[in-house]
């Protein structure tokens, strides 16, 4: 579990330019799983010791994977099991382990995901405007269809349907992903106001922006089946 050693540690390591390499597989610390490594979330030692988020595992050095929810790491610590797990995986070198890494955690996670969102938004690929989702959405040509966390049902429900209807997938229940962020930080990542709905039409930038949102919504359990992603019409969530 290296990496090159051409990066230090200082918090977390965040550039969405760099997306962690898929295909391998790495062993989740405390279930024992074994799971792709972009499912799981790499912690890595800062200077000071400390065991901090490296949600790129771009940090050099030996580190070690989590892949349980927010709720359970927050369990593993309160019983000293992360302790002892991480004791294990960095061959007994001093550790500190702050008492807010599962907010650092998910801090990283976030700011992960609306970073690849910033940047697919400067590259044109994000659709915004009901109207505009939705006529895109009855032309069958959206791959991905997100809703924000603080989204009106009726609006929701609206532009679930005018997917269904260009998927032909009419009465099926399908609809798009209810993030686990709400209007406010989506407004601030995308830099626009009020975005309520966003959309992808585009396969390839629907897979860079599925796999943060996987791992997001896997630590946060927010509730909500991953995207699925490689072939056409993949990277929504369905139900």
């Amino acid at each position: 579990m290296r990496t090159p050693p051409n990066e230090s540690l200082s918090s977390d390591i965040t550039d969405p330019r760099r997306p962690l390499k898929t295909g391998a597989e790495r062993r989740c610390i405390l279930s024992g799983e074994t799971r792709p490594a972009d499912e799981l979330v790499r912690l890595a030692i800062g200077p000071d010791g400390q065991v901090l988020p490296d949600v790129l595992a771009r940090a050099p050095g030996r580190g070690a994977w989590i892949g349980v929810s927010r709720p359970a790491l927050e369990k593993a610590m309160a019983k000293g099991q992360l302790k002892g797990a991480l004791a294990r995986a960095f061959k007994g070198a001093p550790l500190a382990i702050p008492d807010d890494l599962p907010q650092r955690i998910e801090d990283a996670l976030v700011r992960n995901f609306t970073d690849r969102l910033g940047i697919e938004m400067r590259a044109g690929k994000i659709v915004l405007g009901s109207d505009r989702i939705a006529e895109h959405a009855r032309g069958g040509v959206l791959e991905l269809l997100l809703h924000a966390a603080d989204a009106a049902p009726d609006g929701t429900a609206k532009l679930d349907q005018a997917w269904r209807v260009g998927r032909e997938r009419e009465g099926s229940g399908e609809r798009g992903t209810r993030l686990p962020l709400d209007r406010e930080a989506l407004s601030v990542a995308l830099g626009r106001d009020n975005v309520v709905h966003l959309a992808l039409a585009d396969a390839r930038a629907t897979t860079r922006v599925s796999g943060p949102l996987l791992r997001l919504q896997n630590f946060t359990g927010a509730g909500e089946p991953a995207p699925e992603t490689g072939g056409a019409g993949d990277g929504i969530t369905r139900h």
